[in-house]
């Protein structure tokens, strides 16, 4: 979750453990008010006791892909949020409310799972609730819907208000029971279980919940034909992995000579000139969606391979006319 605090879980003996974990609880209205927007970001919590003598806890386990969220609040909780930077599903074991209030507004009741609205800020006004949150992160989620659909990475739009199906929610609900079992146990987990894990609830998550991916445009120059056009397709559908010109000569079978002089041939240009060109417009449309104290122009640029922040700076500023600090300000 955004701004969440982390504690290590207990390293076990010749293996890392990806997990962390944060928990707060207590019985102070306005700390929890402070806790939950600290976890969630947003604006305007307002926090207002009922019936029930006040408490709250947050737990929350897991690792940058994905984390498990438990949390009990004993009063109502309103207020504004977004989801700018992770994917999250939601769902109560008691208590409920309203998501996105005023708009499309969907009604959170115990064992109906509920996608948060995606790509825009929106309203919720929830009391005396036990709910559960999953979350996945941003970029890791458009990698496995990229991967799922055959397309390149974009962002996704969720259709919150649409239910999914029966049969849906139960494959859903039997992987988040199976998830749930590595992420939350007690006893030590590997790295790659966790990453397994991740991925196979990722897709029970893009297989359950109506979505579409919003891809950007592929920028293929009108001159390029036959292997060179296949080559910048496969280089915006591959961006995100560590591919390398080698990798993408041996996509369309051509030697590394061969795509070289294909490209000078037919568009004027190297082939890494372009794989670089296309992971600069994936960092910008990156920070274009960042919050500033949220997202850095380091933690972004690394990302996407540029590992020398000074050299990637200038070819970011010398191809956008601006700073990548500026962008992401902006």
């Amino acid at each position: 979750m955004r701004g969440r605090p982390r504690g290590n879980i207990p390293p076990v003996t010749g293996q890392h453990d990806p997990r962390t974990r944060s928990e707060a609880s207590g019985a102070d209205l306005e700390v929890a008010r402070q806790v939950f927007l600290q976890a969630y970001g947003g604006a305007d919590f307002a926090a207002e006791r009922t019936e029930r003598p006040f408490g709250y806890r947050l737990r929350s386990v897991g690792a940058d892909a994905m984390s498990f969220t438990a949390t009990r609040y004993d009063a109502r909780m309103a207020g504004e949020t977004e989801s700018a930077d992770a994917y999250r599903v939601t769902w109560t074991s008691e208590g409920g409310g309203v998501l996105d209030v005023g708009r499309e507004e969907v009604e959170l009741a115990p064992g109906a799972p509920v996608v948060f609205p995606t790509g825009r800020p929106f309203r919720f006004d929830l009391a005396d609730v036990r709910q559960n949150v999953v979350q996945f992160d941003r970029r890791f989620l458009e990698g496995m819907a990229a991967e799922l659909h055959g397309t390149q990475p974009g962002a996704l739009e969720f259709e919150h208000a649409v239910r999914p199906r029966v049969e849906d929610i139960r494959a859903w609900n039997l992987q988040v029971q199976d998830a749930a079992r590595i992420v939350l146990g007690s006893g030590p987990v590997s790295e790659l279980a966790f990453a397994e894990t991740s991925r196979a609830t990722a897709l029970a998550f893009l297989r359950t919940f109506p979505h579409r991916v919003r891809t950007p445009d592929v920028a293929v120059p009108q001159a390029a034909t036959g292997r060179v056009r296949g080559a910048i397709e496969f280089i915006h559908a591959q961006a995100h992995t560590p591919i390398t010109t080698t990798d993408v000569a041996e996509h369309v079978g051509l030697s590394m000579r061969g795509l070289q002089q294909a490209f000078q041939r037919q568009i004027g240009t190297a082939p890494n000139a372009v794989l670089r060109g296309v992971r600069l417009d994936r960092v910008r449309d990156e920070l274009r969606r960042g919050r500033p104290g949220d997202t850095t122009v380091a933690a972004v640029a690394v990302r996407w391979g540029f590992a020398h922040l000074g050299r990637f700076s200038a070819a970011y500023a010398q191809r956008f006319g601006e700073y990548p600090r500026d962008t992401l300000h902006s």
